[in-house]
């Protein structure tokens, strides 16, 4: 499906009736995170998407809106992808892909990118490989640059409940909330880098930025009722425990 034929389902429509504007909601977390993160980058700059994974986004219906902010290659220098899935070497958004083991440090040099970006990644590293994993984000991003990632709020109502189910479900149970999402983009859960105390320790000295964000609940699938009961969730959650994280580290100048 091309860009121009997106139309939001119908649960977006009902309940964001804006989306018939551009195809995304007042609230969507991707055109938000996104809109920060180019805010970051220019012709020259240098990206490394971490957990890039196959890409879908560049290939799944989308709102045409959201796919121009996510698609960096050719607007920048170099986009290269990292994956412990080879899937990675498939996606359509990356100049370059290197497939590496989980905990092993990533292949490029000290202050190779002025930008790398996680999205929905932090919460699949687990507690051991965590502090290891953001010495060597911060290791091969230029002093001044950024890190950027979007991920679930251990404390928030996804956090809470993806915690509350067995790993091993998480395919049974997505499957019947989200119908179209596919088994390969669910990947088992730790939440070690899912609070601001620990990314707060994790990224020391580096400055960190993080706030919560409460987008439209379409982790719920297309029921109604669940995405109006999450909203009124959302309306009295305090910020602290909104259900995403927005972050954004900048290395220290040396």
């Amino acid at each position: 499906m091309s860009n121009d034929e997106f139309t939001p389902d119908s649960t977006l429509q009902r309940l964001y009736p804006e989306a018939a504007v551009g195809g995304f909601s007042r609230q969507d977390g991707q055109v938000e995170f996104y809109t920060r993160v180019n805010a970051l980058i220019d012709e020259n700059s240098r990206v490394l998407d971490f957990g890039a994974g196959r890409g879908h986004w560049a290939v799944d219906p989308m709102p045409a809106m959201s796919r121009r902010l996510r698609m960096m290659r050719g607007r920048v220098a170099e986009v290269v992808g990292t994956d412990v899935d080879p899937v990675v070497v498939t996606n359509p958004s990356l100049d370059s892909a290197q497939v590496v083991d989980i905990g092993a440090p990533l292949p490029f040099d000290d202050s190779s990118f002025d930008l790398v970006v996680a999205d929905y990644v932090l919460e699949h590293v687990t507690a051991e490989d965590a502090k290891a994993l953001a010495e060597d984000v911060m290791r091969v991003l230029k002093p001044g640059g950024w890190f950027a990632a979007r991920t679930p709020n251990k404390w928030g109502m996804i956090g809470l409940g993806a915690r509350a189910i067995p790993n091993k479900f998480h395919v049974r149970v997505l499957k019947r909330l989200q119908p179209g999402r596919k088994a390969e983009d669910v990947f088992p859960t730790r939440y070690a880098m899912n609070t601001k105390r620990d990314l707060r320790q994790q990224f020391a000295p580096h400055s960190l930025y993080v706030y919560g964000h409460k987008s439209e609940p379409q982790y719920f699938g297309r029921s109604t009722l669940a995405w109006r009961i999450a909203s009124v969730v959302d309306h009295f959650t305090p910020s602290r425990w909104a259900p995403t994280l927005m972050i954004f580290v900048q290395k220290a100048e040396r």
